[in-house]
């Protein structure tokens, strides 16, 4: 079985284990442990008599919901399956320009969606060191008004949060900015320095956001777009009807009004993070960079990826290595920020695995 390139494989993990995938403590995916929320759930319960009809394609219930959690017209929001799909008709459109640029290390999805239609990149790598002296440091670009620029807030592998106004000075410099804000929703919205405010005023901005990863319902797949109606509306008409099935879209309409999942996992994160990074720093031959989402990129004096197979075979613990990430390679991987005994267990796994190696 081919290793993966995503988190979260746990057929493939179950496979190095000698397991079930049930057993397997995951923190490869960046899932929020705190659901599924049981607001999803009494959703979904209450709309399964609903299967035998097709949703509405436009999603009129959802993109209203959105709107108003967003305070945005319903038009400038376009629901997907998963924002990966929303990712795929943003490199439909970077692809038409000149060049596109982004920042490495990247999400793999990014080369997918932008090699997809043939785009022409330009990585622009971030230098980690600087990373760790300016949280706010934002990457530097060579803008043209022929070329698109591709970005991720947070960053992903990083954990990097990079500011509003650093941002916003691309807006005038390129003809389309995609942002990828898949976990801006684990900072409360006082802490978040997400773009969604600004975008009306500029049509050459798309933002993607994930409802999967903070509200632990990645076997849904939900996400949406928000960028001018007019690049939704061509976005519509060439992808297949009825991306998003009925269960999907009623729980994503009660989990954004979930107030109370919403204020547990704010209050539940920043402490579990630091507590986990203090857990990784006091180990030797590791060094955890610090991060505004929740999970942690860890930089090893080991091989990463022997690292996962013996946590796997030893423990039933599965971990992201970074070999889908080009520029880190085989002395990183990334970790999942779950509850405080889970990461307890994943702290003394380490400690006796990388003891013995």
């Amino acid at each position: 079985m081919m290793r993966p390139t995503h988190g979260g494989n746990l057929v493939w993990a179950a496979a190095v284990a000698g397991c079930s995938p049930s057993e397997i403590l995951d923190f490869s995916a960046s899932i929020n442990p705190l659901g599924p929320p049981r607001s999803a759930i009494a959703a979904i319960q209450a709309h399964l008599g609903e299967l035998g009809a097709y949703p509405d394609p436009n999603y009129w219930e959802l993109r209203t919901a959105l709107g108003q959690w967003h305070q945005l017209p319903p038009e400038w929001i376009l629901p997907g399956n998963g924002s990966a799909e929303l990712l795929t008709w943003a490199g439909w459109d970077l692809a038409q320009l000149t060049k596109t640029f982004f920042s490495t290390p990247a999400f793999a999805d990014y080369y997918r969606a932008l090699k997809a239609f043939g785009a022409k990149v330009q990585e622009c790598p971030l230098e980690l060191e600087k990373l760790e002296d300016r949280q706010d440091a934002c990457p530097t670009f060579s803008n043209s008004l022929e070329c698109g620029l591709l970005l991720n807030n947070p960053h992903n592998p990083t954990g990097q949060m990079f500011l509003r106004e650093t941002i916003l000075p691309y807006l005038e410099q390129f003809a389309l900015v995609v942002v990828d804000e898949a976990f801006m929703d684990f900072l409360p919205p006082e802490q978040e320095q997400s773009l969604i405010c600004v975008v009306q005023e500029y049509p050459n901005l798309v933002i993607l956001r994930s409802l999967t990863k903070f509200y632990s319902l990645p076997g849904l797949r939900l996400g949406y777009a928000i960028a001018h109606p007019d690049r939704l509306q061509n976005w519509q008409q060439r992808r297949d009807p009825w991306s998003i099935n009925t269960l999907a879209a009623a729980a994503a309409v009660a989990v954004i009004q979930d107030r109370e999942f919403q204020q547990r996992t704010w209050k539940w994160l920043p402490s579990a993070r630091i507590e986990l990074f203090k857990g990784l720093s006091q180990i030797s031959g590791l060094r955890p960079y610090q991060s505004s989402a929740n999970f942690l990129l860890v930089q090893t004096e080991h091989s990463s990826s022997t690292l996962q197979e013996k946590l796997l075979q030893h423990y039933q613990i599965l971990i992201r290595d970074c070999l889908s990430f080009p520029t880190l390679g085989d002395r990183f991987f990334r970790i999942a920020v779950r509850s405080n005994t889970e990461n307890n267990c994943l702290l003394q796994a380490l400690l006796q695995q990388l003891a013995i190696s």
